[in-house]
């Protein structure tokens, strides 16, 4: 027996080994045990044979309610903070950029108290003039030029204008503004600068156009829809109750009388003048010589400064330095103002 120990690997016990309990007798079972049928079988020949347990798969609880329920309180609280800053800090961003240094931050002030040296503002104008609040609109250019013109440390003002123009109303409303600003106004016109954005930009102190810029567009359209052709293939008939027989010309069910068109036209020709009046005394020209210039079309930037429509080729770094040097102050800093909107969708821009 000790050799076998040996040849197997095994050390012969150095005391005698305890005498055991004597085991209770067992069902026996067979051996080795028969796997079911297609299951796998681990053990060496000679060995006992275990068959692996077939693994029973227990169905997994969905807890995707509990993610949806969290997140949705996750954008509430989101909400609710984000609205809650814009209303505790300030409705204007303000973005500032030193030229000397090059080295740039952001702050939120609503009176950009923060200010200790001089600062050219620029008031982005990007989009249709309308409306919106934004600084497209009557309101929203109001408030940012009062921001500025309140404000010791800002001597002048940027308009950075990238628009096709929008409600004669609304550009007649925001020249103005312009035309009363108390300091240096300068424009910088982006790609476009045309029809209702030109308006305004007229009365600015001097204006910088890219030599590719679409600019001008001096003219006036009202347009209505006759869709009575189209009603008249379709069967369909509608009768309209009014005060008057013109009252329902605009409404697109029936071609304009004569009477209305010549109306119409003569409507278009006031607000044209209108235009037209605006521009010649903004750009320091006679009406004849803005006429002239009106024809709905829009000019390159080159084609406006040698009529006369825009001052210089230019960017905004250069609309930046003129508007400091009409303000006479040699260095500056750049502060950017930004009306804010606080609709669902701009909440749910910040989150």
């Amino acid at each position: 027996m000790d050799n076998n120990f040996q040849n197997q690997g095994w050390e012969q016990p150095s005391s005698p080994q305890q005498p055991q309990p004597p085991q209770q007798p067992q069902a026996a079972a067979p051996f080795p045990p028969q796997p079911p049928q297609g299951q796998p079988v681990y053990g060496a020949p000679g060995m006992p044979q275990y068959v692996q347990a077939p693994v029973v798969a227990q169905p997994k609880k969905s807890h995707g309610w509990i993610v949806a329920l969290v997140c949705i309180i996750a954008a509430f609280l989101l909400m609710a903070i984000g609205m809650w800053s814009c209303t505790s800090i300030a409705n204007t961003s303000v973005s500032m950029l030193n030229p000397l240094d090059g080295m740039s931050s952001s702050l939120y002030d609503s009176d950009v108290d923060y200010l200790s040296e001089d600062a050219i503002a620029v008031i982005n104008i990007d989009g249709s003039i309308a409306y919106d609040g934004s600084t497209c609109s009557p309101e929203g250019l109001k408030e940012q030029l009062d921001i500025a013109s309140e404000n010791r440390h800002i001597k002048g003002v940027v308009l950075r204008v990238d628009s096709g123009g929008g409600t004669a109303t609304a550009g007649e409303e925001m020249a103005a503004y312009v035309r009363e600003f108390d300091k240096p106004i300068v424009v910088s016109s982006a790609s476009m600068n045309a029809s209702a954005a030109y308006e305004i930009s007229s009365q600015a102190d001097y204006i910088f156009t890219a030599k590719t810029s679409a600019i001008g567009a001096i003219g006036t359209a009202l347009q209505l829809t006759d869709m009575s052709g189209l009603m008249d293939k379709l069967g369909i008939s509608i009768d309209t109750i009014t005060s008057s027989e013109n009252k329902d010309s605009s409404y697109g069910y029936r071609p304009l009388t004569e009477e209305e068109r010549e109306y119409y036209q003569s409507m278009v020709n006031q607000i044209n003048e209108t235009f037209i009046d605006t521009v010649a005394q903004g750009r320091d020209m006679s009406v004849e010589e803005v006429r002239e210039l009106a024809t709905g079309m829009t000019f390159t930037g080159m084609e406006a400064v040698e009529n006369g429509l825009a001052d210089e080729i230019g960017l905004r770094e250069d609309a930046l330095d003129k508007a400091a040097e009409l303000a006479g102050i040699s260095t500056y800093t750049v502060v950017e103002l930004t009306s804010y909107d606080y609709d669902f969708s701009s909440l749910l821009g910040m989150i």
